[in-house]
């Protein structure tokens, strides 16, 4: 029997290898290239805003970051805001749209995030927290949601009860404060008494870890030693969509999928979002060998994907 809170939660095995929702960085292109070549347990939607989904003007706009391919499946829309009304109709909508799941971020440091009552600002209202919780659970999705450990200081004890209260999906905790930001080790000692946390509560809540997991090898080793459900992985994808399978590609392997990704982000959202989006994923993909300084300040330079496309094979000639 499948708990009504975890929905499709509940039919994977555990440990859960998911990645996380990164702006400009894991939109449909990027994550249509990862489900090729390294498929996780489930993918998020980079993070939209729930009021711009609730009102016309914006809605249509906005949507290009919800769109996804079913192959990407199980699929959670991220949304993030402060109004309760807006965070039903944008999870309704999310619905509508086929997603699997709906989680809330509550743990976003960006100012212009935290101005309208969302991200990681939440960790300092639970009282509305948790009635945005319940806005978007009256979409009938499972709802989940992605956090820190405290604002200023270490809040876990009284914040993360807050959340459990609700009965969400899932947890996952990004092992820093906001004011840390990423500028500390994630604090991966604490996750064990996160688990007792939500052990203590009563709830069937998966608890998830992030921050700094280097690989899956690393990901199955916090899991072991902390007793969580699963780990969100996100840096690590950088630079290689075969991080949830572990293979270990080749230089030439990099660039050709490099080239590949280029051409799909210019056919699927070229006319929505700047090409320059790609830049960092260049830095990314070109690092770690010989001759990937002088490469990556070409492609820099490079203003479409048949510069892109010549620089690289111009390369692969000379090292093959």
């Amino acid at each position: 029997m499948i708990k009504n809170n975890l929905g499709f939660w509940a039919l994977l095995k555990k440990p859960i290898m998911v990645l996380a929702p990164m702006a400009d960085v894991t939109d449909c292109v990027f994550r249509q290239i990862i489900t090729k070549y390294g498929k996780p347990d489930v993918f998020w939607t980079e993070f939209v805003a729930a009021d711009g989904l609730a009102h016309s003007l914006a809605r249509e706009k906005l949507k290009i970051d919800l769109l996804y391919q079913e192959g990407e499946r199980p699929i959670v829309a991220q949304l993030f805001g402060g109004n309760r009304e807006n965070m039903r109709t944008a999870a309704i909508l999310c619905k509508e749209l086929g997603f699997d799941g709906i989680d809330i971020n509550m743990g976003c440091p960006d100012r212009s995030v935290e101005k309208q009552c969302a991200g990681a600002a939440m960790m300092k209202d639970p009282k509305l927290a948790r009635e945005i919780i319940r806005a978007a659970k009256e979409s009938g999705l499972p709802v989940s949601v992605k956090t820190r450990i405290g604002y200023n200081k270490n809040e876990m004890e009284t914040w993360l009860p807050e959340i459990l209260a609700e009965d969400v999906a899932v947890l996952t905790v990004h092992l820093r404060t906001r004011k840390e930001m990423s500028d500390v080790p994630a604090q991966w000692d604490l996750m064990k008494r996160i688990v007792e946390i939500r052990n203590e509560s009563g709830k069937d809540t998966l608890i998830f870890g992030n921050g700094d997991v280097l690989d899956l090898k690393d990901a199955r080793k916090k899991v072991e030693e902390t007793g969580c459900d699963g780990v969100m992985l996100g840096r690590a994808i950088f630079g290689n969509p075969w991080l949830f399978s572990s293979h270990i590609p080749s230089i030439k392997e990099k660039l050709k999928v490099m080239i590949e990704h280029t051409k799909l982000f210019k056919e699927k959202l070229g006319e929505h979002k700047n090409f320059a989006i790609m830049k960092k994923h260049y830095k990314a993909y070109v690092n770690g060998f010989d001759g990937a300084k002088e490469l990556r300040v070409k492609l820099m330079e490079a203003n479409d994907v048949k510069e892109i496309e010549e620089i690289t094979n111009d390369f692969l000639a000379q090292i093959e």
